[in-house]
């Protein structure tokens, strides 16, 4: 798309994902199988024909770039734009150092990229949402509305306890920005995507950043609700903003519901991940592989039922997986029992160990961890 330029937010924001991201922004977590969770965002971006992409980085993001490379994998990597990854820049006016304290400040550590985008409109997302939408629809919403910036929300109103809400009006047109909400019936739950003009982007960092204010949610959504026309985007479509343990756990084992994965993995707009060449999975006869997502380069000569295994998973004869989520190259050996347990990649469960989590607290294992 010729006039939309797209900019991901990855740093260092609070979130209840524990041990899954000790090594790891929430962003490079891996997700249904074969993918990472910023992999949704950015293949929406590239289904729209968006070519140049920016991703705003700080904090322990080494696994993200590991992950994003070149951008090949989601056809970026080009002479002139492409993927490019932004880490933070020292200034006087952003603290070069310690946690970004909001997208403001974030873009304001990179206002000299901003200034070089070519495009005429950006699209502004964050990276912890599993959506699949066609962004293009949004961008010509926005442009026949004539509104200022046009924010992707949804009806589906029981999000993370830090969602923003808009009230919308019969246009639908916000007409007030709301957060924290303990009742947010009649409202409109925010997707934290949003398209504006490059124009307007660079304005709002400037006068804003200018005044301290680094909240875009804050300075711009709440306090220019007024002054500015921000026109809401109800998308009722599949998404999930992944920012605790349970949520994680609960979006991964939506994708079993066929309905759920026919949304996320829609036709026309596939979802782009980092390619790793496996052989092809092998399920033993004798075994049981029963309503699971199972990855390439997988072993399953024992019991696996209702879980997800992610590419080379290997479990043994006797071993009984249930309502499990096995990341990259798990080894589940003899006799162990799991359920309900979310293991990072390369965790090696010993022989004869019994693991057991609730589907309302899931049990999380380590990158890495020998049990």
């Amino acid at each position: 798309m010729k006039g939309l330029h797209g900019i991901i937010f990855s740093y260092e924001k609070h979130n209840d994902l524990r041990d899954l991201t000790t090594n790891r922004m929430p962003a490079s977590v891996p997700f249904g199988g074969r993918y990472r969770i910023i992999d949704f965002i950015l293949s929406s971006m590239v289904n729209a024909g968006i070519t140049d992409v920016g991703v705003v980085l700080q904090g322990n993001y080494q696994s993200l770039l590991d992950h994003l490379g070149s951008g090949k994998d989601w056809d970026l990597s080009r002479k002139h734009g492409g993927l490019r990854l932004l880490p933070p820049f020292s200034s006087e006016q952003v603290r070069g150092a310690g946690e970004l304290r909001g997208k403001l400040e974030a873009l304001a550590g990179v206002r000299s990229y901003l200034e070089g985008i070519r495009q005429t409109h950006v699209v502004l997302a964050d990276s912890d949402l599993i959506i699949n939408i066609p962004l293009q629809e949004v961008y010509q919403a926005h442009l026949a509305s004539g509104a200022d910036i046009t924010a992707v929300c949804t009806s589906d109103v029981s999000g993370p306890g830090d969602s923003t809400y808009f009230r919308l009006d019969q246009e639908g047109r916000v007409t007030e920005t709301l957060f924290p909400l303990n009742d947010p019936a009649g409202c409109r739950r925010a997707l934290e995507i949003y398209v504006l003009s490059k124009e307007l982007l660079l304005r709002l960092v400037d006068e804003c950043i200018s005044h301290d204010q680094t909240s875009f949610r804050g300075a711009v959504l709440q306090a220019k609700v007024a002054e500015l026309h921000i026109q809401g985007f109800v998308w009722d479509g599949y998404a999930a903003q992944i920012r605790t343990l349970k949520g994680y756990y609960m979006h991964n084992m939506a994708l079993l519901n066929p309905s759920v994965r026919r949304e996320v993995f829609a036709p026309g707009r596939p979802i782009h991940t980092k390619e790793r060449n496996d052989a092809s999975t092998y399920a033993d006869p004798a075994g049981t592989c029963c309503n699971c997502l199972v990855a390439d380069g997988c072993t399953i000569e024992g019991t696996v039922e209702n879980s997800i295994l992610f590419r080379g998973v290997s479990v043994a004869k006797g071993a009984e997986v249930k309502d499990c989520i096995l990341m990259q190259d798990v080894s589940i050996s003899r006799d162990a029992v799991l359920h309900h347990v979310i293991a990072d990649k390369n965790v090696s469960i010993g022989e004869g160990r019994t693991l057991m989590g609730h589907g309302e607290y899931p049990m999380a294992i380590a990158k890495g961890s020998k049990i």
